[in-house]
């Protein structure tokens, strides 16, 4: 790369690093690309470390060493995340999103990238402290979250199937308990998608009664791995406690009630807020 002006030479080291997050940067990877001194390159970074913690955009973590260099850790501020929660909840309170059965319609919503990528970011946030290898969600709706969030932990995605297809290989399956309508389903994850011992962060769009994160949890057995943490878009209100299968878990928001006579939704903010903290630092192993 040419020689850059130091406006433009910080524009693209911003970019470079928002780019690759979680990911050890060296100095000197800078100092060949910019064809500048490494002392100008540490004044430039504390610049952008400031700017980033100003905005609340993230972290820039300074490694010494002859090995270490910077790291961009995407960080969300809690003023942003209550605004975005608060807006998905009056979207998603719209009695036209209603369908037959009390459903709600929501794959608009999981189609807009600015949403996704905000919801991958706030999850990227919350488990930033974790030490993770992989994203998991089953198919089909909870795939986006999965790799906005993966995006923001540059961590690979693994996709649980409903079957076993022929195009992956062997794989290992399980029958699990709808824990809403205590049906037996069965879900399929090839042997080449995870490693033995793997750390997971298990995502997915909407919990009911956790039947299906809990089948999640079950077949991560069978790979030794270890759960790191787990998040939801969105859980259900209407299951009690006592009937829910998964305890430690992170929502965005929650389903209080729908009322298709009436046509009216409630929706509050999740656990986000009250869990975030707890998040941080805590490892949960799947035995």
């Amino acid at each position: 790369m040419s020689k850059l002006r130091r406006s433009a030479r910080m524009v693209d080291m911003t970019q470079y690093l928002l780019a690759n997050p979680h990911r050890l940067i060296p100095l000197t990877t800078f100092v060949d690309r910019y064809q500048s001194a490494k002392s100008s390159i540490s004044e430039d970074l504390a610049i952008v470390r400031d700017v980033l913690e100003e905005r609340q955009l993230g972290e820039l973590v300074t490694v010494a060493g002859a090995a270490g260099g910077v790291k961009y850790i995407p960080k969300i501020g809690e003023a942003d995340a209550a605004a975005f929660i608060a807006d998905i909840c009056r979207q998603v309170e719209h009695p036209d999103r209603i369908l037959p059965g009390g459903y709600l319609y929501m794959s608009d919503l999981l189609g807009k990238p600015e949403v996704v990528g905000f919801i991958g970011r706030m999850f990227a946030s919350a488990f930033a402290d974790r030490e993770l290898d992989v994203v998991m969600t089953v198919e089909t709706k909870g795939i986006p979250i999965a790799l906005a969030t993966a995006q923001h932990l540059n961590v690979p995605v693994v996709i649980v199937r409903r079957d076993n297809r022929v195009t992956e290989g062997s794989s290992v399956n399980i029958n699990y308990v709808s824990g809403s309508t205590k049906r037996i389903s069965t879900m399929s994850l090839a042997r080449r998608a995870l490693t033995e011992q793997a750390r997971v962060l298990i995502v997915d769009d909407f919990m009911r009664a956790g039947g299906t994160i809990k089948g999640m949890i079950d077949l991560l057995q069978e790979f030794r791995a270890t759960v790191q943490g787990v998040g939801v878009f969105m859980e259900s209100g209407e299951v009690g406690e006592e009937e829910r299968l998964v305890s430690d878990y992170l929502s965005l928001a929650k389903l209080v009630g729908v009322d298709p006579r009436t046509k009216k939704i409630q929706i509050e903010p999740g656990n986000y807020f009250s869990r975030h903290s707890e998040a941080k630092g805590a490892n949960h192993h799947v035995d």
